[in-house]
């Protein structure tokens, strides 16, 4: 069975008008996400989104499992980017250049040099980044990307370039990893190819190419999450595109021309 999942744009000060038309027409608005109306709701361990960047977003850090159940959510909140499109500039920060302090961080956070002691990688299509949670990060303008995430909103801000909204310093320094935090997850996608992208602890997340995944998609998990990313994919018999996520409880009907890719997603 596959449920069609309702699309949500949301708008945020660092969004975008310019939206691929796959993703629909929003009249001039800023949308800076879409994400999908899971049938489990709240109680879905996985969330889908899309992001539209103009500006830099937020600098920003997520609490583990147990930190973040102290502070009364359900989980905390591990994520990772699949970068869609980016403009030639276009930067992904990725945790601290140095180890520092709390001390020097919650400074830096004040003073805004916060922003040069993040490790700004130049980001461009099919760039593919895994972020721990205690991992301070930010997206940087002009990048298309599609996120995996713990279905979780807590998300503590450090800074956020003088826009008019609240900070978290105490719960997120608390919280973020003060050293220089590399994964091995991290890299460049190969478009062409079927690959496990993420085999754990949260979720897992395939990266499915061309005609032949048959013996790639997996069998054995009771919800999944499929995501096309071009024309070409189908599920049980219908065609699905960008702009779609399709909630299924089998994957052994997901078929690619060739030349199409596509996400899958489920539990760990």
């Amino acid at each position: 069975m596959l449920t069609r999942l309702a699309p949500v744009p949301v708008e945020k000060p660092w969004g975008r008008t310019d939206l691929p038309a796959a993703f629909g027409a929003f009249g001039g608005r800023r949308i800076g996400e879409i994400w999908f109306t899971l049938p489990a709701g709240a109680d879905a361990p996985i969330m889908v989104k899309f992001l539209f960047t103009s500006e830099r977003l937020s600098i920003q850090v997520h609490p583990d499992d147990a930190a973040a159940r102290a502070a009364g959510f359900a989980s905390g909140k591990e994520e990772c980017w699949l970068v869609l499109d980016a403009h030639p500039d276009a930067e992904l920060g990725v945790g601290l250049k140095a180890e520092t302090t709390a001390e020097a961080l919650r400074a830096a956070a004040l003073d805004g040099s916060i922003v040069d002691r993040i490790d700004w990688r130049p980001a461009a299509t099919d760039d593919f980044v895994y972020n721990r949670a205690g991992t301070i990060h930010a997206i940087g303008a002009g990048l298309i990307v599609v996120e995996v995430q713990q279905n979780v909103d807590c998300t503590y801000r450090l800074y956020d370039y003088g826009r008019p909204r609240e900070l978290h310093l105490d719960a997120g320094i608390a919280v973020a990893e003060m050293r220089p935090r590399p994964d091995p997850r991290d890299g460049r996608v190969a478009a062409s190819r079927s690959r496990l992208l993420v085999d754990g602890p949260h979720f897992r997340l395939l990266h499915l190419a061309g005609p032949d995944v048959a013996a790639d998609l997996p069998r054995d998990a009771e919800a999944y999450i499929f995501v096309p990313l071009s024309d070409g994919c189908s599920i049980e018999g219908e065609a699905v595109t960008l702009g779609e996520c399709i909630a299924t409880d089998r994957a052994d009907t997901i078929a690619l021309d060739s030349g199409a890719r596509a996400l899958l997603c489920w539990p760990a």
